[in-house]
């Protein structure tokens, strides 16, 4: 029977990305398809791709070459590309790759079912240009997150247009999720044992403003912060343009709040933020930082750059470094700007040399080196909450901080004589400290 095939599923690129998965996942749970790790025993394959950037597009290619491969040497009958990249050359994927049967779009992925069961039966069908497509609430959803913290998506799409960027063109305009639904989500991530609950979008910051006609993120915290089992919220993608007062306040007063935020500025110069149709300016950045920091010591800012923007000029590149060295981001990503085709930005004059763009995401990248390992000297002798997360070996575990977001950010190296579960919270005095990692030895029982 069809709904006995084991499908595998290799989700490439960001945490919105892997929900989408989760949600396939689900389905084809649902409809009685077997789901399987081994890529090599696997009858149906889907690649979920990023099409984000040239390395995220490159990425994803290699993986569908390689796992096409499986079509000749494995038992796969079916070869399925999702995602960013399916929906953006979706006509040259199927023209390129021979080996790939069908492609579905980033708005067509609840469809997997009946795309996956038509193609099987001799029917070559692909389904994609649905970018708008209100997703459906409710769908079933298998988590390959650790059995301990989970990604919570709160929107769809993005409005923000700016101009280095492909994503409202694949993932359509910003279509917030229904409150309630979000919340009964929430709760049942908490029934199933979750702690952590990591909220994404595109923009966090602008959820319910097309719902709602208001923002209505810090709402959305205070009622998911009354969940019972829930430890820690992180909140990433915030841009710093709709980082209200109320959002810090809430931010602040509420303990399950980590006090954490990814926060994307990609510049510091107003002449670049214009030409990238960022909604914000070197100023109120500052001002928002400063706010924040009042208001929480403790925050931890995470943030990421993009050096080489068409036209930006030594004197602008020399304004970011004195801004990275003077705001000292407790995490930094720099990205070297990466010419998209259908974007503004493409058109732009005065593109700027890879190699310079290489040497300018170094400079700051060894500046940050140098932030992060000053910062982490000021934890030494501090005591921390640490989620953990692996054993490493014998009594030595790795966890995280509430100030650190797992895969992008720093871990922590538990020494201890106890066994420790993975996925609880122990108590851990820092002892020793590397550029962007922590040491430390357990102290006392669980918390």
């Amino acid at each position: 029977m069809l709904m006995e095939l084991k499908v595998f599923i290799e989700s490439l690129g960001c945490s919105k990305n892997l929900v989408d998965a989760e949600i396939m996942r689900g389905l084809l749970e649902k409809n009685k398809f077997q789901l399987t790790l081994e890529k090599e025993d696997a009858e149906i394959i889907i690649v979920n791709t990023c099409g984000f950037i040239e390395s995220a597009k490159q990425e994803s290619i290699d993986t569908i070459i390689e796992l096409g491969k499986y079509k000749i040497d494995g038992e796969c009958k079916l070869l399925v590309v999702t995602g960013c990249l399916a929906e953006r050359y979706n006509e040259e994927l199927l023209e390129a790759l021979p080996e790939v049967d069908t492609i579905v779009g980033t708005g067509n992925f609840p469809e997997i079912i009946s795309i996956v069961k038509d193609n099987l039966e001799g029917k070559k069908v692909s389904k994609f240009g649905d970018i708008d497509a209100e997703i459906e609430e409710d769908l079933p959803r298998i988590l390959s997150t650790p059995s301990y913290m989970s990604y919570l998506k709160i929107a769809e799409g993005c409005d923000n247009h700016c101009t280095y960027c492909i994503i409202p063109k694949l993932r359509g305009k910003y279509r917030s999720r229904k409150m309630e639904k979000i919340i009964n989500e929430a709760k049942d991530m908490a029934n199933k044992g979750i702690k952590e609950i990591i909220i994404i979008a595109q923009d966090t910051t602008r959820y319910g403003i097309d719902l709602y006609n208001e923002y209505k993120l810090p709402e959305l915290l205070k009622e998911l912060c009354k969940i019972e089992g829930i430890k820690w919220i992180r909140l990433l993608y915030c841009y710093p343009d709709k980082i209200t007062d109320e959002l810090i306040d809430t931010m602040a007063s509420e303990e399950k709040i980590c006090k954490y935020l990814d926060m994307p500025i990609q510049h510091c110069n107003n002449g670049i933020l214009k030409r990238m149709n960022r909604k914000t300016t070197k100023e109120h950045i500052i001002s928002v930082i400063e706010k924040m920091r009042n208001k929480m010591p403790e925050i931890h800012l995470r943030t990421s750059l993009i050096v080489g923007f068409p036209g930006e000029t030594e004197e602008q590149f020399e304004e970011l470094k004195d801004f990275v060295k003077d705001i000292k981001f407790d995490r930094l990503g720099v990205f070297a700007y990466s010419k998209e085709e259908d974007t503004p930005a493409e058109k732009l004059p005065n593109q700027i040399d890879e190699e310079v763009k290489i040497k300018r995401q170094d400079e700051i990248m060894i500046m940050q080196k140098d932030i992060s390992f000053e910062k982490n000297k000021q934890k030494t002798g501090k005591i921390y909450d640490i989620l953990i997360e692996e054993e490493l070996e014998d009594f030595v575990y790795i966890g995280r901080t509430t100030y650190d977001s797992p895969e992008i950010d720093g871990v922590v190296y538990v020494h201890t004589s106890k066994k420790i579960g993975i996925g609880e919270f122990v108590k851990v005095k820092i002892t020793d400290i590397l550029e962007y990692d922590l040491i430390g030895e357990m102290l006392g029982e669980s918390c």
